[in-house]
C-alpha cells in the first residue's frame, strides 16, 4: 500500500510543476517563451546603460558611476534569483507582475534622477547625499527585479515541456545574452540619438511590460485563476498608462528641468551626438553662457579673461602657425587673430554642432568675432588625439589645448603623457604649448597631475592660475551653485621643447584688456605658492586624475 504522505522520490517534479494548459503547440510555445526573455533582456540592459550614461552625465567620472551601477545591479540580481524561487508555485502571475514593476520603475528611472538633478543639485558631497542614493536605490531595484525572472522563466519553459536542466538554462542564456546585445547596441545608436534618454527609457518599458504581458496572459492564461487574471491586466494597463503620460509630458517636463538648471533664459538646447549643448542668453543685455553636458564652458562675464590668460602668454614668439584644440566656440582663436603674423589656425573639435553655433548664433558669432569668416581659419571635426597622430611632424608654432577639465574621465586621454608626447612631436623647435588645466584652489592635486605630465613628455613648463572667474556654477565634475565649491580661478601651463617658457606678453602684441606683464609675473608666483610635490605622471593605461 502506498503511504500518500511519503516524500516524493528524488527528482520528482512539484506538485505544481506540471504541464501547462496552452493555446498553442509546445514548439510553439517554447519559442514564445523564448522570444519573450529576449526582449527583456534587451530592455533590461537599456535600463542599465540608461543609468549609467545619466549618472556619468549629471554626476560626472564615468568610470566611478558605471562601476557603482554595475556592481550594485549585479549584486542584487544575484539577491533577485534567491528571493524569486518562493515564487515558482506561481511562476506566471509572478513573472508578469515582476516585469510590470520593473517596466514602470527602469522606465522612470531616468525622469526621476533627472529630476533630483535639476530641482535639488545636490550631486556633491559624500555617497550619502539623497541623490547619489537613489541612484543606488535604482540599481538595486532593477537589478532585483532582473534577476527574479530567470529562475520564473526556467519555470514557465520546464511547464511547456520537461527536459533536461541544463539545456533549458543553456536556452535560456543563449536567448538573454542574444537580447542583451541587441539592447546594448540599440541604446547609444538608436534610442539615445533618436529618442533621448527620457523618451527611450520610457519606450523601453513599454515594450517591456507588453512582452511580459503578453507571455503571460496569453500563453499561460490557463495557470492564473480568474481574479489573477482581471489583477494582472489591471496593472499591466496602470503601467502602460502611465508610462504614455510621462511620455506625452517629456517635452514639457525637460523644459520644465532645463530652466531649473540653467535658468528661464535658455535659447538653445540640442542634443548632438557626442554632448548635450544649452545656450543661455546673449540678447537684451544679458550675458551669453555656453553648457556643454551641464558644464559652463564660455560664460560672457569672464570670458575675455579667460582667453586671454589662455592664449597671450603662448604668443610671445613666433606665431605664424597656430592649432587650437578644442575651442570650437571660436573665442580663442579670436584672441589668435588678434596677432597681425598669425597666417594659418587650424581648430579641430570633437563636436560639429559647437562648431555651427559659433559660425550662425548671432550672439554666439558676435561674442567671437566671426572668426569662422577669415579664410585663415580652418576647421577639422575630429577627435584632439587622433588628429595628432596623424598630423606632420613640426608643423606649429603654437597649440592652444582649450579642453574639458581633466577631471572629467572623458577627457583624462587628452591629459596623458601618450597625449603631450603628441603635441610635442608637432611643436616647431621654438614653438609653445599652453593648457588649460583647471582651478588650481580648487583640484591642486589635479593641476599639480598635468603639469608633471606635460614636464615628463620633454617639455620645460611655466604654471600659471589667473583669478576673476564669475561665481555661479562651477565648470568640470563638482558642478555647483554655492559659493563655496564653485572654482574662483583657471590654471594654466605653458609649456616649450626642452627649457622653461618665459612668463611674458609679446613685446608688439595686441595690449590684452584683462592681463598685464606684471599681473602675469604674479599669477606665476600665485601658482607656484600651491605646488604639490610628489605627483605622478597620468598615462592612458594608468590615469591620476
Amino acid at each position: 500500500m502506498i503511504d500518500p504522505h511519503a516524500p516524493a522520490p528524488p527528482g520528482t517534479p512539484p506538485p505544481w510543476a506540471g504541464p501547462a494548459r496552452l493555446p498553442v503547440r509546445p514548439q510553439t510555445a517554447r519559442f514564445l517563451v523564448l522570444a519573450c526573455v529576449f526582449l527583456c533582456a534587451a530592455c533590461g540592459l537599456v535600463y542599465e546603460l540608461e543609468l549609467v550614461a545619466l549618472a556619468s552625465y549629471l554626476i560626472g567620472d564615468s568610470v566611478t558611476q558605471a562601476s557603482v551601477v554595475l556592481s550594485v545591479m549585479v549584486f542584487a540580481m544575484g539577491v533577485g534569483s534567491l528571493a524569486a524561487k518562493r515564487l515558482r508555485p506561481r511562476a506566471a502571475a509572478g513573472f508578469g507582475a515582476i516585469e510590470a514593476v520593473l517596466a514602470l520603475v527602469g522606465g522612470c528611472s531616468a525622469m526621476a534622477l533627472y529630476a533630483v538633478f535639476a530641482w535639488t543639485g545636490d550631486w556633491g558631497g559624500l555617497w550619502a547625499s539623497g541623490p547619489r542614493c537613489l541612484l543606488v536605490a535604482f540599481s538595486l531595484a532593477i537589478g532585483l527585479l532582473i534577476g527574479a525572472e530567470v529562475p520564473l522563466l526556467m519555470e514557465l519553459i520546464q511547464r511547456i515541456r520537461r527536459q533536461d536542466p541544463g539545456g533549458a538554462v543553456a536556452d535560456l542564456f543563449a536567448a538573454d545574452y542574444v537580447g542583451a546585445l541587441v539592447g546594448g547596441l540599440a541604446f547609444p545608436f538608436l534610442l539615445l540619438p533618436q529618442l533621448g534618454q527620457l523618451t527611450g527609457a520610457l519606450l523601453t518599458g513599454a515594450v517591456n511590460v507588453t512582452a511580459g504581458g503578453a507571455l503571460v496572459l496569453g500563453l499561460f492564461h490557463g495557470d492564473l485563476t480568474r481574479r489573477a487574471r482581471w489583477s494582472l491586466l489591471t496593472l499591466i494597463a496602470a503601467v502602460l498608462a502611465l508610462l504614455a503620460t510621462a511620455a506625452a509630458l517629456v517635452g514639457d517636463f525637460e523644459r520644465a528641468a532645463r530652466h531649473a538648471v540653467y535658468g528661464r533664459d535658455v535659447r538653445v538646447a540640442l542634443q548632438t551626438g557626442v554632448q548635450e549643448v544649452v545656450i543661455t542668453g546673449g540678447t537684451h543685455g544679458r550675458p551669453l553662457n555656453l553648457f556643454l553636458d551641464g558644464r559652463l564652458r564660455v560664460s560672457g562675464r569672464d570670458e575675455r579673461r579667460y582667453h586671454e590668460a589662455l592664449v597671450h602668454p603662448a604668443m610671445n614668439g613666433p606665431h605664424a602657425r597656430v592649432l587650437v584644440l578644442g575651442g570650437g566656440d571660436g573665442l580663442a582663436a579670436r584672441e589668435v587673430l588678434r596677432y597681425p603674423g598669425v597666417h594659418r589656425v587650424d581648430i579641430v573639435e570633437l563636436d560639429a554642432a559647437v562648431v555651427r553655433l559659433a559660425r550662425h548664433d548671432p550672439a554666439l558669432s558676435r561674442l567671437n568675432g566671426n572668426v569662422y569668416g577669415d579664410p585663415r581659419v580652418h576647421v577639422r571635426t575630429a577627435d584632439a588625439f587622433r588628429r595628432l597622430r596623424d598630423a606632420a611632424r613640426a608643423a606649429y608654432d603654437v597649440v592652444i589645448a582649450d579642453l574639458p577639465d581633466p577631471g572629467i574621465t572623458a577627457s583624462t586621454r587628452l591629459y596623458s603623457q601618450e597625449f603631450y608626447g603628441l603635441v610635442r612631436r608637432v611643436l616647431m623647435p621654438d614653438g609653445r604649448l599652453v593648457v588649460q588645466a583647471g582651478p588650481v584652489s580648487l583640484r591642486p592635486r589635479v593641476f599639480w597631475t598635468v603639469e608633471t605630465t606635460v614636464r615628463s613628455a620633454g617639455l620645460g613648463t611655466s604654471p600659471y592660475c589667473v583669478d576673476g572667474r564669475a561665481s555661479g556654477f562651477a565648470a568640470g565634475p563638482d558642478r555647483s551653485s554655492g559659493a563655496t565649491r564653485a572654482p574662483h580661478d583657471w590654471g594654466f601651463v605653458l609649456a616649450a621643447p626642452g627649457a622653461r617658457p618665459p612668463l611674458r606678453l609679446a613685446a608688439r602684441g595686441p595690449r590684452p584688456a584683462t592681463l598685464t606683464q606684471r599681473g602675469l609675473e604674479a599669477d606665476g608666483r600665485a601658482a607656484e605658492g600651491m605646488r604639490i610635490e610628489g605627483v605622478r605622471v597620468s598615462t592612458l593605461v594608468h590615469p591620476r586624475y
